[in-house]
C-alpha cells in the first residue's frame, strides 16, 4: 500500500496596501495631523513587517525545497515571530517537522493553522497525512473528511483516506474513497495501486489484478517491482494471474 503524501507549499504572503482619505476641517488641522503622521508611521512599520515576513517565508520554502528542513523550521519560526497569525507560514513549518519525523510537533503547527484559518485545506489534509503516519487512523480520516469538504477534488485527500480505511479493515468505504479519487484524476496510478491493495486483501483477485495491471500501465517502474514485496498481496500472489503481472 502506497501513502500519497503531499506536502503543501504555499505562496507568498500578500502585502495589504491602504491608502488615506483627506479633508481637514480647519478648526482640527493640528489634531489631525498629529493622528496622519501616527497612522502613516504605523503603516510603514507594519508594510515593512509584512515585506520582512514575506521575504523570510519564501526563504524558508527555498530551504524546504533544498530539504533542509531544520533551516526552513528556523526561518519559519522567524517569520512567525512577526506575522504569529499567518496560516501558510505555519502549515509550512508543519510540513518541514514532518519531513524531520517531528510529527507531534508538526502536528501542533497545523492545528495552530487551523485555529488561525478553519477553511484551509491544506491543513487539514497534512495534519490526516501525520496522523495516518501516527497510526490515529480515524483521526486521519476526519481530517480527510475535512479536506475533502473544502477541496471535493482533491484526489490525494481521496486516495490517503481510502488507505487509511484500509488500515481500520473498512474496505468497502475504502473502495468508494478510491473510486472518487479515479473519478477525479484517472491517470494517478497511486489510487489503482491501492485498489488494488484493498480487493487483494478481500480475496478478489480479478479486480486487484485489474488494478493493478492498470497502476502498472501507468507506472511500470514502480509499481510491479513494488508488488512484488507488498504483504498486502499475499492472499493473491500465488495466483497465475496476478504472478503473470509482476515477472
Amino acid at each position: 500500500m502506497v501513502f500519497w503524501r503531499g506536502l503543501i507549499a504555499c505562496g507568498c504572503i500578500t502585502v495589504l496596501m491602504f491608502g488615506c482619505s483627506g479633508g481637514v476641517n480647519s478648526s482640527t488641522a493640528k489634531t489631525q495631523e498629529v493622528v496622519k503622521k501616527i497612522n502613516v508611521s504605523k503603516f510603514f512599520r507594519e508594510s515593512q513587517d509584512s515585506q520582512k515576513a514575506e521575504q523570510l517565508f519564501v526563504q524558508g520554502n527555498n530551504l524546504f525545497d533544498e530539504r533542509r528542513y531544520q533551516d526552513a523550521v528556523g526561518i519559519y519560526d522567524q517569520a512567525l515571530a512577526i506575522k504569529p497569525e499567518n496560516a501558510d507560514i505555519w502549515i509550512n513549518r508543519g510540513n518541514a517537522l514532518a519531513s524531520l519525523q517531528k510529527y507531534k510537533d508538526a502536528l501542533s503547527s497545523y492545528e495552530k493553522a487551523i485555529a488561525l484559518q478553519p477553511e484551509q485545506d491544506e491543513a487539514w489534509y497534512n495534519r490526516g497525512n501525520v496522523l495516518m503516519t501516527l497510526q490515529d487512523y480515524q483521526g486521519a480520516v476526519a481530517s480527510y473528511d475535512k479536506a475533502i469538504a473544502l477541496d471535493p477534488n482533491k484526489a490525494a485527500g481521496w486516495i490517503n483516506r481510502g488507505i487509511s480505511l484500509t488500515k481500520m479493515q473498512r474496505y468497502q468505504e475504502a473502495l468508494k474513497s478510491y473510486e472518487r479519487a479515479i473519478a477525479i484524476k484517472p491517470d494517478k496510478p497511486e489510487a489503482y495501486y491501492n485498489q488494488a491493495c484493498t480487493y487483494a486483501l478481500i480475496g478478489n483477485v480479478k479486480l486487484a489484478s485489474q488494478n493493478l495491471r492498470k497502476a502498472i500501465q501507468l507506472a511500470p517502474d514502480k509499481y510491479q517491482q513494488l508488488a512484488k514485496i507488498d504483504p498486502d498481496f499475499d492472499k493473491v500472489r500465488n495466483n497465475q494471474q496476478f504472478k503473470e503481472l509482476i515477472q
